[in-house]
């Protein structure tokens, strides 16, 4: 989501986008033209009319779960964070049982939250592993 137009959006997708990854964006762009998300969300510059670029990861409750915002200049990671909507939807379906330490991908270790972990995560938790593909 932007305060650029949807035939913005659409010129970068089909003149930019499409050539680095050899296909159309594989999520749905949206227009935030008045920046009336972005206020809520306090990203909105009023002073230049565009928004700082951000993510956020909402829960199907609504709730904001992860977000990070970036200045222009650098470039988010993917990666990371479909990496990072994976391992909130673990914990979700565990219920909290079980926590994704940095660096968790689907089928690697979690961590069981409990007092007797605190101070001993060295113990239960491979970073070699976890980090492993």
């Amino acid at each position: 989501m932007s305060v650029d137009s949807v035939f913005v959006h659409k010129m970068w997708n089909d003149h930019e986008l499409s050539k680095m990854i050899d296909k159309d964006v594989p999520f749905p762009m949206l227009a935030d033209q008045d920046g009336s998300i972005g206020k809520m969300y306090g990203i909105y510059d009023e002073d230049a009319g565009v928004e700082t670029r951000g993510r956020f990861i909402i829960d199907p409750d609504g709730i904001v779960q992860g977000f990070e915002v970036l200045t222009p200049p650098v470039g988010r990671n993917v990666s990371e964070t479909i990496r990072q909507i994976k391992a909130f939807q673990h914990v979700r379906e565990t219920n909290g049982s079980e926590a994704t330490p940095s660096g968790w991908k689907p089928g690697k270790q979690t961590l069981s939250p409990s007092p007797e972990l605190v101070g001993n995560v060295w113990k239960a938790w491979s970073v070699k592993e976890a980090f492993e593909d």
